[in-house]
């Protein structure tokens, strides 16, 4: 090749790469190419949460996770305790809000944050507004039963303990006496049946209360003084083997005291 050529090979290399590199650089640009667009996000509907209810669930879901707007503006207008007063917050799903505090806890200052078919994550989501911000004395927290139905989608007993775990480490970090309770018996969601979650509710409980005594929190066991020979409910206490009826709660109350009266002692101390 003569060196006189190497000027209009170069300026012909030039001009092919204005044409050329342009188009290869917008096919390599990420999900532009047809066959590298990923392809749209399916939603698979759980076959057992079906009608009106659950399309209001999924709607919550997308727009308040958490459900933060329940009682942001109760919260607000609650204010700080008074001097001296011993408030309890009781965090928790359908159970704690189906629970009239005030006709059990008659006279005390005990505040009732129960939200029905909550999980762990949404109780986690809201625990700073609807705990830590109203400034308890003692948190009651009692969750894991919609975890195991899966109204969240699927969840590993382990997230249901890291999700409770994390509870608790936030109120100990803001001066806020612990009382995990254990998961109530039950042989059968009706809900969602079938998944006979007898097995997981005793597995559970006893993780809550080797955590509850490894790290100075209070354990109340509802457990062992409700659940019947199946590990269940028994109609005595419960219409539909999940939530307690008033013979139900009143067996919770005297427990549920006892373990607030022996974390503000456990508070008094520090």
């Amino acid at each position: 090749m003569k060196l006189r050529n190497l000027p209009l090979l170069a300026a012909a290399f030039a001009a092919l790469a204005e044409l050329f590199i342009p188009a290869l650089l917008l096919a390599q640009k990420p999900g532009t190419a047809p066959e590298t667009k990923s392809p749209p996000p399916t939603v698979v509907a759980l076959s057992w949460q079906t009608g009106a209810y659950w399309v209001a669930v999924d709607h919550q879901l997308l727009v308040d996770f958490g459900d933060l707007a329940r009682f942001r503006d109760a919260d607000l207008k609650l204010g700080p305790p008074a001097a001296g007063e011993n408030r309890v917050v009781f965090m928790g799903d359908s159970i704690t809000q189906g629970w009239n505090l005030h006709n059990y806890f008659p006279g005390k200052p005990y505040i009732n944050r129960g939200i029905s078919g909550q999980t762990t994550p949404q109780m986690l989501v809201r625990f700073r507004q609807d705990v830590i911000d109203l400034k308890p004395k003692v948190v009651v927290i009692l969750g894991g039963t919609n975890d195991l139905a899966g109204n969240t989608g699927p969840m590993t007993l382990a997230e249901t303990e890291g999700n409770l775990m994390s509870m608790a480490q936030l109120a100990t970090a803001n001066g806020i006496r612990v009382v995990l309770c254990s998961v109530l018996p039950s042989v059968n969601f009706g809900w969602h049946p079938g998944l006979h979650p007898a097995p997981k509710i005793a597995a559970l409980n006893k993780w809550i209360k080797a955590h509850a005594a490894e790290n100075g929190y209070v354990y109340v066991d509802y457990y062992s003084a409700m659940k019947d020979a199946a590990g269940g409910l028994p109609p005595a206490l419960s219409k539909d083997g999940v939530h307690p009826l008033p013979a139900g709660f009143a067996v919770m109350a005297p427990l549920a005291e006892a373990g607030i009266e022996k974390a503000l002692k456990s508070e008094r101390k520090r």
